[in-house]
């Protein structure tokens, strides 16, 4: 959105994050004392000057004030305090995000900023905006101002003026990965799963011997890079991710061929990424379900939401339910779509305003087509609850809500 009205997007980084917020009365904590502290007031140095005579050091404990790194609290008071600054300094929390924060003024300014634990990107109509609010949050909290976003959480931002595009990359975190697991000699493959070899459960070792030999394997530590690729610019490889993340609790050597193939995917396309602009478009899903073709027999619905060219948002679950034909599966993958476009919709509302009132969402099949539209009974379709003797509207909702 910063590079569709061509506004400036800078991030910066609040210094010790956790630190800045105190816990409130209501919330009483108390720590031992570190061994090293406990020792030195032990023999009268008391700590910081103070004259404090220790009896039995080791049976006293301190109370917290503030939140630590670490502690379970700590998350949330530190939002709670950034909140309440936040709002002081004019921003209002958004319904749909509360992570992003927005301030407008009567003459049609405003600025925009989304928060990720301590690192933000803010944005605003103009520089002049931007400078004025990093330097009210600065007096609130210690922060270290980074000026134009390049990089942001381990995504690169390159911005292209002369063609008026935006693009994200991860290629930078996929060398990582790639030398973290020691894939750097892999050979690139063209498709990050091969279609003609399923993933089942009894390719899972079932002896002893078996499971000695995967003890050793970082499954676990691969497929959490993969989950956070395919969840930040890299939607392509976001079902064969969600494959093979099945097999967490007992992964065997085909499954680990599987996660090595998606690897050797992220290699030979590591330079891809998602670009946004040169053209203008509004908000549009495209969204489809599978025939229920792997070993648990349920559908996996898949959509992807495009703005200006690029995708922002993008899944690919097993649905929660066996579903009994392709019609409902995709009703099913339909109506997930559905909320989604809601949800961001309003996100899109609250923050630059409406972008299109209404959203198409595109499907390929004719059947689930029929039934949005329709609403009428089948045999296969008692389970969903529709308009039935309901007055219709008309035109009529997109997608109908399902009660299962």
């Amino acid at each position: 959105m910063a590079n569709r009205n061509g506004w400036p997007a800078n991030s910066f980084d609040f210094n010790s994050a956790y630190l800045n917020s105190v816990l409130s009365d209501d919330e009483v904590i108390y720590l031992e004392q570190p061994p090293q502290i406990s020792s030195d007031r032990s023999r009268g140095g008391g700590g910081g000057g103070h004259n404090v005579s220790w009896i039995n050091p080791r049976k006293q404990v301190l109370r917290l004030h503030k939140a630590l790194y670490g502690l379970k609290q700590g998350a949330r008071s530190w939002y709670e305090s950034l909140k309440t600054a936040m709002e002081q300094i004019g921003f209002k929390c958004t319904e749909t995000d509360h992570g992003v924060f927005v301030k407008r003024w009567a003459d049609g300014r405003m600025v925009v900023v989304a928060v990720h634990v301590d690192d933000c990107l803010t944005m605003g109509s103009f520089q002049g905006v931007v400078d004025e609010f990093k330097v009210k949050i600065n007096g609130k909290y210690r922060m270290t101002d980074l000026g134009p976003c390049k990089w942001l959480l381990g995504v690169k931002i390159t911005h292209d003026p002369k063609n008026g595009t935006i693009s994200l990359s991860q290629h930078a975190y996929i060398d990582s990965i790639l030398t973290r697991f020691n894939f750097e000699d892999l050979k690139p493959s063209s498709i990050a799963m091969d279609p003609s070899a399923p993933l089942l459960k009894s390719q899972s070792p079932a002896t002893l011997a078996d499971i000695a030999k995967m003890a050793n394997v970082p499954y676990r530590e691969a497929v959490g890079s993969l989950m956070y690729t395919a969840m930040g610019t890299r939607p392509d490889i976001a079902f064969a991710t969600s494959t093979v993340a099945q097999f967490l609790e007992n992964p065997g050597r085909d499954h680990w061929e599987a996660v090595k193939r998606i690897f050797r995917y992220l290699k030979g396309t590591r330079e891809l990424s998602l670009v946004y602009g040169g053209r203008k478009e509004d908000l549009q899903g495209w969204v489809d379900a599978d025939g229920a073709s792997q070993e648990h027999r349920r559908a996996i619905s898949g959509y992807v939401f495009m703005v200006d060219g690029g995708a922002v948002s993008w899944t690919s679950k097993k649905q929660e339910l066996v579903t009994l034909s392709t019609t409902e599966a995709e009703y099913v993958a339909a109506t997930h779509a559905a909320k989604e476009a809601m949800w961001l919709r309003a996100l899109f509302g609250e923050t630059f305003g409406n972008i299109g009132q209404t959203i198409t969402i595109f499907g390929d099949n004719k059947s689930a087509i029929a039934l949005v539209h329709s609403g009428n009974y089948h045999a296969r379709t008692k389970r969903i609850d529709i308009l039935g003797s309901r007055p219709r509207v008309w035109p009529p909702s997109p997608f109908h809500p399902l009660y299962y």
